[in-house]
């Protein structure tokens, strides 16, 4: 799983498992159901290989590269990683419980659709960026082959 089509598979799952459970949680009912949180874990699962894979064969790779603005680069979607974790594990200690696998939501609206909308949109935030910075540089230095990693 290294390249550039496992990588924007991955990023279409998320979309789309974003898409589906964004759109799941509008109803407070639904919030409670086995398959809500099924495509929350799927979500959750998702992300963290996401971006595990990411950290590990791109920018992992990138880090050590002579050029100075490459290794910037690295260490900028590398930072950014480290913040989106901490961002996602509180995240998900505050409105999911993974061992029980259930959403633990008290305050529907005001507070856990807000939160949700937030989090996913910093995670889709950081697709795009990948996509339109972090690929496109990766491309470049492989001299245009697919192989990300």
């Amino acid at each position: 799983m290294g390249t550039f089509a496992n990588l924007h598979e991955q990023n279409h799952r998320i979309t789309e498992l974003s898409n589906v459970f964004l759109y799941l949680i509008e109803d407070r009912a639904m919030c409670d159901t086995e398959v809500a949180c099924d495509v929350f874990l799927a979500y959750s699962k998702a992300v963290k290989e996401h971006i595990e894979l990411v950290d590990r064969k791109l920018c992992g790779k990138l880090i050590s590269h002579p050029d100075q603005a490459v290794k910037n680069t690295a260490n900028r979607f590398l930072s950014g990683s480290s913040e989106i974790k901490r961002i996602f594990t509180a995240y998900l200690k505050q409105w999911c419980s993974e061992s029980q696998r259930e959403l633990t939501i008290k305050n529907h609206y005001d507070e856990f659709v807000t939160d949700t909308r937030q989090m996913f949109t910093l995670v889709l935030d950081r697709i795009e960026r990948e996509t339109e910075h972090l690929y496109p540089l990766i491309r470049r230095l492989e001299g245009g082959g697919q192989k990300a990693a």
